[in-house]
């Protein structure tokens, strides 16, 4: 088992530390993947999926936030050898099957080292050539996947046009991908802001206020409690807690109109109005 992976609850497991991720959410003896990760990640599969009492049997789906390689991992082997569904946003269908460029507009600012170390990372783990998906099933804005956990998809374009937020309402924690992040692999620096290697600048920065209302309504539905999960995006540090919810205070924008953020799939806390912490680590009441 990787010492790098992270029991985020008694139902999700993160694998990964936290540059790239994928997770295993469980509900009800079945298992879906959120991410694929990287490909060298489907070596440590087996032994992480028995950590949380399940094997590669009762995996029913990977579901990716968007179709970017660092995400789609190990997606094409799991389908191939195991007949295991993929599914992405029909926004983002062709890019995971490689039939269109990466539409990201460059690294925006950049610096050696940090730099050098995700790209050290990447030659580590196999992510210099990953296959890409040969099929994969599609969703759209709103819907609820018919798979474990059933989480609602919530469209956060601008990252890729098709990134999705999924809500898994059951275990409190909205998958956010790289709609937000809150450290810069080309740079280094710390703070909420958009992933590097984003298409649409502008559009990211708006896009995570579209999960609001999703968790308005939870939060009445709970008598008014703000819901107690995680929300994970692509790159946390680790070990703090907080509560979840949008940011109330601004994304930082790219310089020069181009990605200067990083997110792993991850976990990170954004302070909010009622709550003004810090930004902190992972989500939890």
């Amino acid at each position: 088992m990787n010492a790098e992976s992270i029991q985020v609850s008694p139902r999700i497991r993160r694998i990964g530390r936290g540059m790239v991720n994928s997770y295993l959410v469980e509900d009800g003896g079945e298992v879906t993947i959120v991410d694929a990760g990287a490909p060298a990640y489907w070596g440590q599969l087996p032994a992480e999926l028995a950590a949380i009492g399940r094997s590669l049997d009762d995996v029913r789906s990977v579901v990716l936030t968007h179709g970017h390689s660092d995400h789609i991992g190990f997606a094409e082997r799991i389908r191939s050898e195991r007949g295991t569904p993929i599914r992405v946003h029909e926004l983002d269908a062709a890019l995971a099957r490689g039939e269109v460029p990466n539409p990201a507009k460059g690294l925006g600012p950049t610096r050696v080292r940090p730099l050098l170390e995700f790209m050290l990372f990447s030659l580590r783990n196999g992510m210099m050539r990953i296959p890409r998906i040969t099929e994969v099933a599609t969703f759209g804005d709103g819907a609820t996947l018919d798979v474990p956990g059933a989480p609602r998809v919530i469209l956060v374009p601008g990252h890729t046009p098709g990134s999705a937020a999924l809500l898994f309402g059951g275990h409190d924690a909205l998958f956010v991908g790289d709609a937000m992040a809150t450290h810069s692999v080309t740079t280094g620096d710390d703070g909420p802001r958009i992933s590097p290697f984003t298409a649409d600048s502008v559009q990211a920065l708006a896009s995570p206020a579209r999960a609001r209302p999703s968790l308005e309504r939870r939060r009445r539905r709970r008598g008014g409690r703000r819901p107690g999960g995680r929300v994970k995006h692509h790159r946390q540090p680790a070990g703090r807690l907080g509560r979840p919810v949008i940011p109330a205070r601004p994304i930082i924008p790219p310089r020069n109109d181009a990605p200067g953020g990083r997110t792993p799939t991850s976990m990170c806390r954004i302070r909010t109005p009622a709550a003004r912490r810090p930004l902190s680590g992972s989500i939890r009441r």
